[in-house]
């Protein structure tokens, strides 16, 4: 087996069980990354030097397609109404047969860590059959000083094979794609996928799993600072604006998606951000635009110009969720740490397409704790197959797929670490106002970073509020800079029985959501539940 480039070599690959490989290329950089991607067809360059990817059948990630090892070590800890679960014999013959398949072939080795805290981090290497995954994992994780890279020794490794083709009947999966956990063997296998997203999601999975333990709240959101150390986390599902309202020209970066809370503070988990660019411009997020004509960031399946090689953002015909990947570095106000204090704010991002939400509200650390359970966000008509109308979705902790543990676990973290340092908490409204989806208007971006800026700098705590009567939370009454009537969301309605009715329609949703976590919460969580006025 040829090796190439720089490693711990009593810990190759031969050590992860590999044999007979042609070659593996260990830890190489972008720009031999890039030559070996192209030079195998996978990618090309576009316009401004990015590396554009397609990744086939699979534009996102599959969840169910994902397994736990079912064994004594996890059958009492992991969530199982939520995670699929695989049999310890049935993971063996899964590594067995890919290791079986990667023989003769080339593959690629990054050398990683998982964690801007050194007492908290996962040393990760991820094997790739792709050199552009390879960069992939390498821009969203954070990359060792390479004198470190000879001594480095994992903790956690995955194999990434797309070309992989898993057997129901023999590996205990669902399809031909398995992405399969193994939390004592702290191994990961992801195949019949070239969506690269999920193997940033296998670390983020795994740390979820091994951090509780240790009283660390791993959390999917993203996080920024403020000049005076004032640490803000925006937690929001996919689309809620996560990446774009934390990248603020105002406040240092620490990180797009994913971080821990420890007694020091808050760290970022990753070295780089995985932005969606679906719509992404120019005026509205200068800082992330640039990203698409740097050398060096990884773009997946925007349509670009055959010609000009021009990326056309606008264009969703392969997928909506078009994606970039890039160095943290790539923004310029970007932590060169990745490390901060505690938090003093938590945003709540929701993309309300019933448009019945109003744009901010201030939450109790109960009305918190029932919201962060409750991960409520709205799909809407065409970003899905089938979906003509709005469609809630409840995703518990703002990360379901990625929990293995039950959400009370991370529920009672958050809790007890707003209660310790007296954090302010915020539900905000990126989605629409003035009716639903189709028939409203999106909330203006403009609008919510007026409020955000106000709520971070502490003004927004010494404006007068009203009880919301169809959810019960906090309301400010009036904010400088903000038309007064977008924060009373049936004044921005025309029909406002529609508004009655579809306000109704959404607290009643909430509530049945609710249910599963009724017997995992104390009572203040439960009397937090959205509560309708007689003047509603």
């Amino acid at each position: 087996m040829e090796t190439i480039g720089v490693f711990n070599s009593a810990q190759g690959a031969e050590t992860s069980g590999f044999r007979n490989l042609k070659r593996v290329y260990w830890n190489l950089e972008a720009p031999s990354l890039y030559e070996q991607s192209i030079a195998r067809g996978e990618t090309q360059i576009i316009q401004g030097g990015a590396l554009l990817a397609e990744t086939g059948v699979h534009t996102g990630r599959s969840p169910k397609d994902k397994f736990v090892v079912r064994d004594e070590t996890t059958e009492d800890n992991v969530w199982w109404d939520n995670n699929g679960a695989i049999t310890p014999g049935n993971f063996d013959t899964l590594l067995e047969d890919f290791l079986a398949h990667a023989e003769g072939k080339e593959l690629f080795a990054q050398d990683l860590y998982g964690g801007a805290e050194p007492a908290y981090r996962v040393k990760a290497r991820v094997f790739t059959e792709y050199a552009w995954h390879s960069l992939f994992i390498r821009n969203l994780l954070i990359r060792p000083d390479r004198g470190d890279l000879p001594g480095f020794a994992p903790d956690l490794t995955i194999i990434d094979l797309p070309s992989f083709k898993a057997d129901p009947a023999r590996h205990g999966c669902r399809s031909e794609t398995v992405i399969a956990v193994n939390f004592a063997r702290k191994i990961v296998l992801i195949g019949g996928s070239s969506y690269a997203g999920e193997m940033k999601k296998s670390v983020f999975t795994y740390l979820n799993y091994v951090l509780p333990p240790q009283n660390i709240m791993p959390m999917h959101c993203s996080a920024n600072v403020g000049r005076d150390n004032d640490v803000a986390l925006f937690f929001g599902l996919s689309g809620t604006g996560k990446t774009t309202l934390s990248a603020d020209p105002n406040r240092i970066l620490l990180g797009d998606d994913e971080h821990g809370w420890s007694p020091k503070g808050v760290f970022n988990f990753e070295g780089g951000c995985y932005a969606k660019m679906i719509r992404l411009s120019r005026e509205a997020e200068p800082e992330i635009f640039a990203t698409t004509e740097r050398f060096g960031t990884v773009l997946e399946n925007v349509i670009v110009d055959p010609i000009t090689r021009i990326p056309d953002f606008d264009d969703a015909s392969r997928t909506e969720n078009t994606r970039g990947a890039y160095p943290l570095y790539f923004i310029p106000n970007a932590s060169e740490t990745g490390r901060a204090g505690i938090p003093k704010n938590i945003v709540m991002l929701t993309c309300d397409a019933f448009g019945v939400l109003p744009p901010i509200a201030k939450l109790t650390p109960a009305e918190a704790m029932y919201h962060f359970l409750s991960g409520y966000t709205a799909k809407v008509a065409g970003t899905e197959k089938g979906v003509k109308d709005p469609e809630a979705t409840f995703s518990t902790c703002f990360g379901a797929p990625f929990m293995p543990r039950h959400p009370s676990v991370y529920g009672n973290l958050l809790r007890d670490l707003i209660g310790k340092h007296h954090v302010d908490c915020w539900l905000v409204n990126t989605g629409w106002t003035g009716g639903k989806f189709g028939v409203g208007r999106r909330m203006p971006i403009r609008v919510t970073r007026r409020l955000l800026t106000a709520a971070l700098d502490g003004s927004l705590n010494r404006a007068d509020f009203r009880r919301d009567p169809y959810f019960g939370f906090a309301v400010p009454t009036s904010v400088p800079g903000v038309e007064p009537h977008i924060l009373y969301p049936v004044k921005t309605w025309q029909d406002k029985a529609a508004f009655a009715e579809t306000a109704k329609r959404l607290v009643d949703m909430f509530k049945e959501n609710f249910k599963r976590f009724e017997d995992h919460v104390d009572a203040d969580v439960r009397a937090a539940a959205p509560q309708m006025s007689i003047a509603a």
